[in-house]
């Protein structure tokens, strides 16, 4: 297939490169109903796939959407455990479920297996990391994170196989916590509110005509920003200059709609400023200290004529 749509965004990921465009989302990455999409949420989904270099067409992301209700998004099924074992940090993983014994004892046990009579209550996971000492651990309750259909019957999976679901709930949770610049803002099927069954896991082949390729830059960061404030504010800037200036350069009307190099570009720009508004002010200072020492020397000096009766 082929189309006409304009793309927006242009990133690497270890799959390659990845090319997404708000009408390539609505046609082809939503499950569900894609005319209920909204833009704040196709435009979320964007930026989490480009932030952490998902491949959403090897469903390594979903954006699910039903009705009115507000879209969720998750990542695929093997995609936490596929990046903690790239990671250079992750040394490893464990991970079972919490039952009560018919004797009432509670056991953290490894894997899945409750035996009949034993009551499923939690899942558990610790995570190792090879610059601690000791390993992050992790406890869920089943009745939290248990999810049933509007109607009351527990999802699909959740009625066959609770025991791996919960599981998987302190896993994924263990290793955001542990590994938080690998799965910032990725949350996992079974911890939302779907019922993952309904999520194809079959890569997507689509293919695009490109024109007129505009890649959106990435904006500014509050960092950036706020450096940007703080050399204004230096250079006693006021407001008024600072807008002509911004709008003279970058075609803005504010720092926030910069992009991430404009925003360097203005930094370097005001450091420029400062740096030669330092350098004058210690000219004139040295000038004037130059011009002191002068006229104190020469009031030292005794004249020739200072002697003379």
């Amino acid at each position: 297939m082929t189309n006409g749509n304009t793309w927006l965004i242009k990133y690497e990921t270890d799959k390659g490169e990845v090319r997404l465009s708000p009408e390539i989302v609505k046609q082809y990455l939503v499950s569900g109903d894609s005319s209920k999409v909204t833009d704040q949420e196709i435009m979320m989904f964007l930026n989490l796939c480009r932030y952490q270099k998902l491949n959403p067409f090897l469903r390594e992301a979903y954006l699910i959407k039903f009705g009115s209700e507000p879209a969720t998004i998750v990542v695929g099924k093997d995609t936490y455990t596929k990046r903690a074992a790239k990671s250079p940090l992750c040394n490893g993983w464990e991970a079972g479920v919490v039952v009560q014994k018919q004797n009432g004892e509670i056991e953290y046990r490894k894997g899945t297996l409750v035996i009949p009579g034993e009551v499923l209550i939690g899942g558990w996971a610790k995570v190792y990391r090879k610059d601690w000492e000791i390993p992050l651990e992790n406890t869920v309750s089943l009745s939290e994170y248990k999810r049933y259909t509007k109607d009351g019957k527990p999802m699909s999976n959740w009625a066959r196989m609770e025991a791996t679901m919960i599981k998987k709930v302190a896993l994924v949770q263990a290793l955001r916590e542990a590994l938080p610049e690998e799965f910032q803002g990725l949350y996992s099927p079974e911890e939302m509110p779907v019922d993952d069954t309904i999520l194809d896991q079959k890569p997507i082949e689509a293919e695009y005509t490109v024109e007129n390729e505009t890649p959106v830059q990435e904006k500014a960061s509050e960092r950036q920003i706020g450096l940007i404030h703080q050399l204004k504010n230096e250079l006693e800037i006021d407001d008024e200059s600072y807008r002509k200036a911004l709008k003279a350069y970058y075609n803005k009307e504010s720092s926030k709609d910069l992009s991430k190099s404009e925003a360097s570009d203005l930094i370097k720009r005001l450091m420029d400023k400062r740096d030669r508004k330092n350098n004058a002010e210690r000219k004139n200072e040295t000038d004037l200290e130059s011009k002191d020492e002068h006229n104190d020397s020469t009031e030292d000096v005794q004249l020739p004529w200072e002697n003379e009766v």
